[in-house]
């Protein structure tokens, strides 16, 4: 039995994220839908994160999008809760929200329901952050295989935390 809650793949890279932004003096934020707070607490799983994690923000709904973070409802509206739009702008919420230098937000379709032709269910869109950053805002969309079959959730669900905790590291 492992000294964790989550899988050693996910304890590991919270470990190096907790690690490395503790050396780098930095403190994190996140801002989760499809995750549901899985990588806030994958960071909380590790001792001293408390010196890195400043919160995290679980905003499941469009409306918590809104009310949490501050995501325009034309947002919303126009590119939908699974968009790189989105996502940036619930990651710039999180850092206005909070005292980090540095926020990660995802946003997806975990299934096994719920996927359209354009967004089908394994998209899963990220952003990154920084406090007081110049430039072009930083986004991908993924798609992840396998959230049609059976555990097809929890593995959509499972490689957006390692992909949104590699984008936690300085």
């Amino acid at each position: 039995m492992s000294d964790y809650l989550l899988a050693d793949d996910i304890t590991d890279l919270a470990i190096r994220v907790i690690e490395e932004n503790a050396k780098a003096g930095r403190l994190v934020a996140t801002a989760e839908s499809c995750t549901g707070g899985l990588v806030a607490g994958a960071l909380t799983e590790i001792a001293g994160s408390s010196a890195v994690l400043d919160r995290g923000f679980v905003t499941y709904s469009n409306e918590a999008k809104m009310e949490a973070l501050g995501v325009a409802q034309d947002i919303i509206e126009t590119f939908g809760a699974v968009s790189i739009a989105c996502v940036w702008a619930m990651a710039q919420g999180a850092l206005e929200r909070s005292n980090a230098d540095v926020a990660v937000a995802v946003s997806g379709v975990a299934g096994p329901g719920g996927g359209t032709q354009l967004k089908p269910v394994g998209t899963v869109v990220f952003a990154r952050a920084y406090r007081n950053q110049e430039g072009e805002p930083e986004g991908e969309l993924k798609h992840f295989e396998g959230g049609e079959g059976p555990g097809g959730r929890a593995a959509i669900r499972r490689q957006a935390t390692l992909c949104a905790l590699e984008l936690l590291l300085p």
